[in-house]
């Protein structure tokens, strides 16, 4: 069977990993969800007290980035991939809304960037492979067969978001997860390096009124004709 290389971008809680899962698992391809190696270098820089609330001490995990080893762990029971960070399953802890506001500042330092996306090149040089991001049809795979960039409102964003913390048993309210999802799509958008932005040939997807089925129904689709266009 012929693989290609798909390549889903778009603002946060579009739903991206979701439906990237999903692809991955139907056509037996490979998932890499770059977005939680970036959560997973917050959450190291969080632990070693490199960014807080009032600053970041952007030189500090810069000279410690050789020290980051992250790596995916299939889990059977789960149905994905899990996230470790220096051998220890990370997966819960970088998935809080405290990381979440961290996240896109730590994503514009130039030298985290250079170093996932080296990462990410990797998992995918033998195609086959489904990865979710903010520049993986822009930066990591520009050559990706088929690029996808998911989008939403920020209000049907935020209470998706919002839900998914609750039902996590985190304690936050849907002003400050919309807030998050409002200053990340700044940042995310107007940083230097890398910004969120949509590739040419890629497909626009907006999936505010789509439920998760539909959107999966849709994406799959396009893989499917695209796979058979490039056999």
């Amino acid at each position: 069977m012929n693989t290609i290389t798909i390549a889903i971008d778009g603002f946060s809680s579009t739903g991206k990993s979701t439906v990237a899962k999903q692809l991955a698992k139907a056509l037996g391809y490979v998932y890499v969800d770059s977005g939680a190696m970036y959560r997973a270098v917050t959450y190291f820089a969080m632990q070693k007290g490199f960014i807080k609330t009032d600053c970041f001490d952007e030189e500090g995990l810069i000279s410690q980035l050789d020290q980051i080893k992250i790596s995916f762990k299939f889990n059977h029971e789960l149905g994905f991939a899990e996230v470790f960070l220096n051998g220890e399953n990370v997966e819960k802890a970088i998935r809080t809304l405290e990381v979440s506001q961290f996240v896109s500042q730590i994503a514009t330092v130039s030298e985290v960037r250079e170093q996932l996306v080296k990462q990410q090149q990797n998992f995918g040089k033998d195609k086959g492979v489904v990865m979710d991001g903010r520049d993986i049809g822009t930066v990591v795979f520009p050559d990706a067969e088929l690029k996808l960039f998911m989008t939403a409102s920020a209000e049907q964003r935020a209470q998706r978001r919002y839900d998914e913390l609750i039902e996590r048993g985190e304690d936050v309210s849907y002003e400050d997860v919309l807030l998050n999802v409002q200053t990340r799509d700044y940042i995310d958008s107007n940083r230097e390096d890398s910004p969120l932005t949509i590739a040419k040939d890629a497909i626009e997807i907006d999936n505010s009124n789509m439920t998760l089925q539909e959107q999966f129904e849709l994406v799959l689709k396009l893989s499917e004709d695209k796979i058979n266009l490039e056999a």
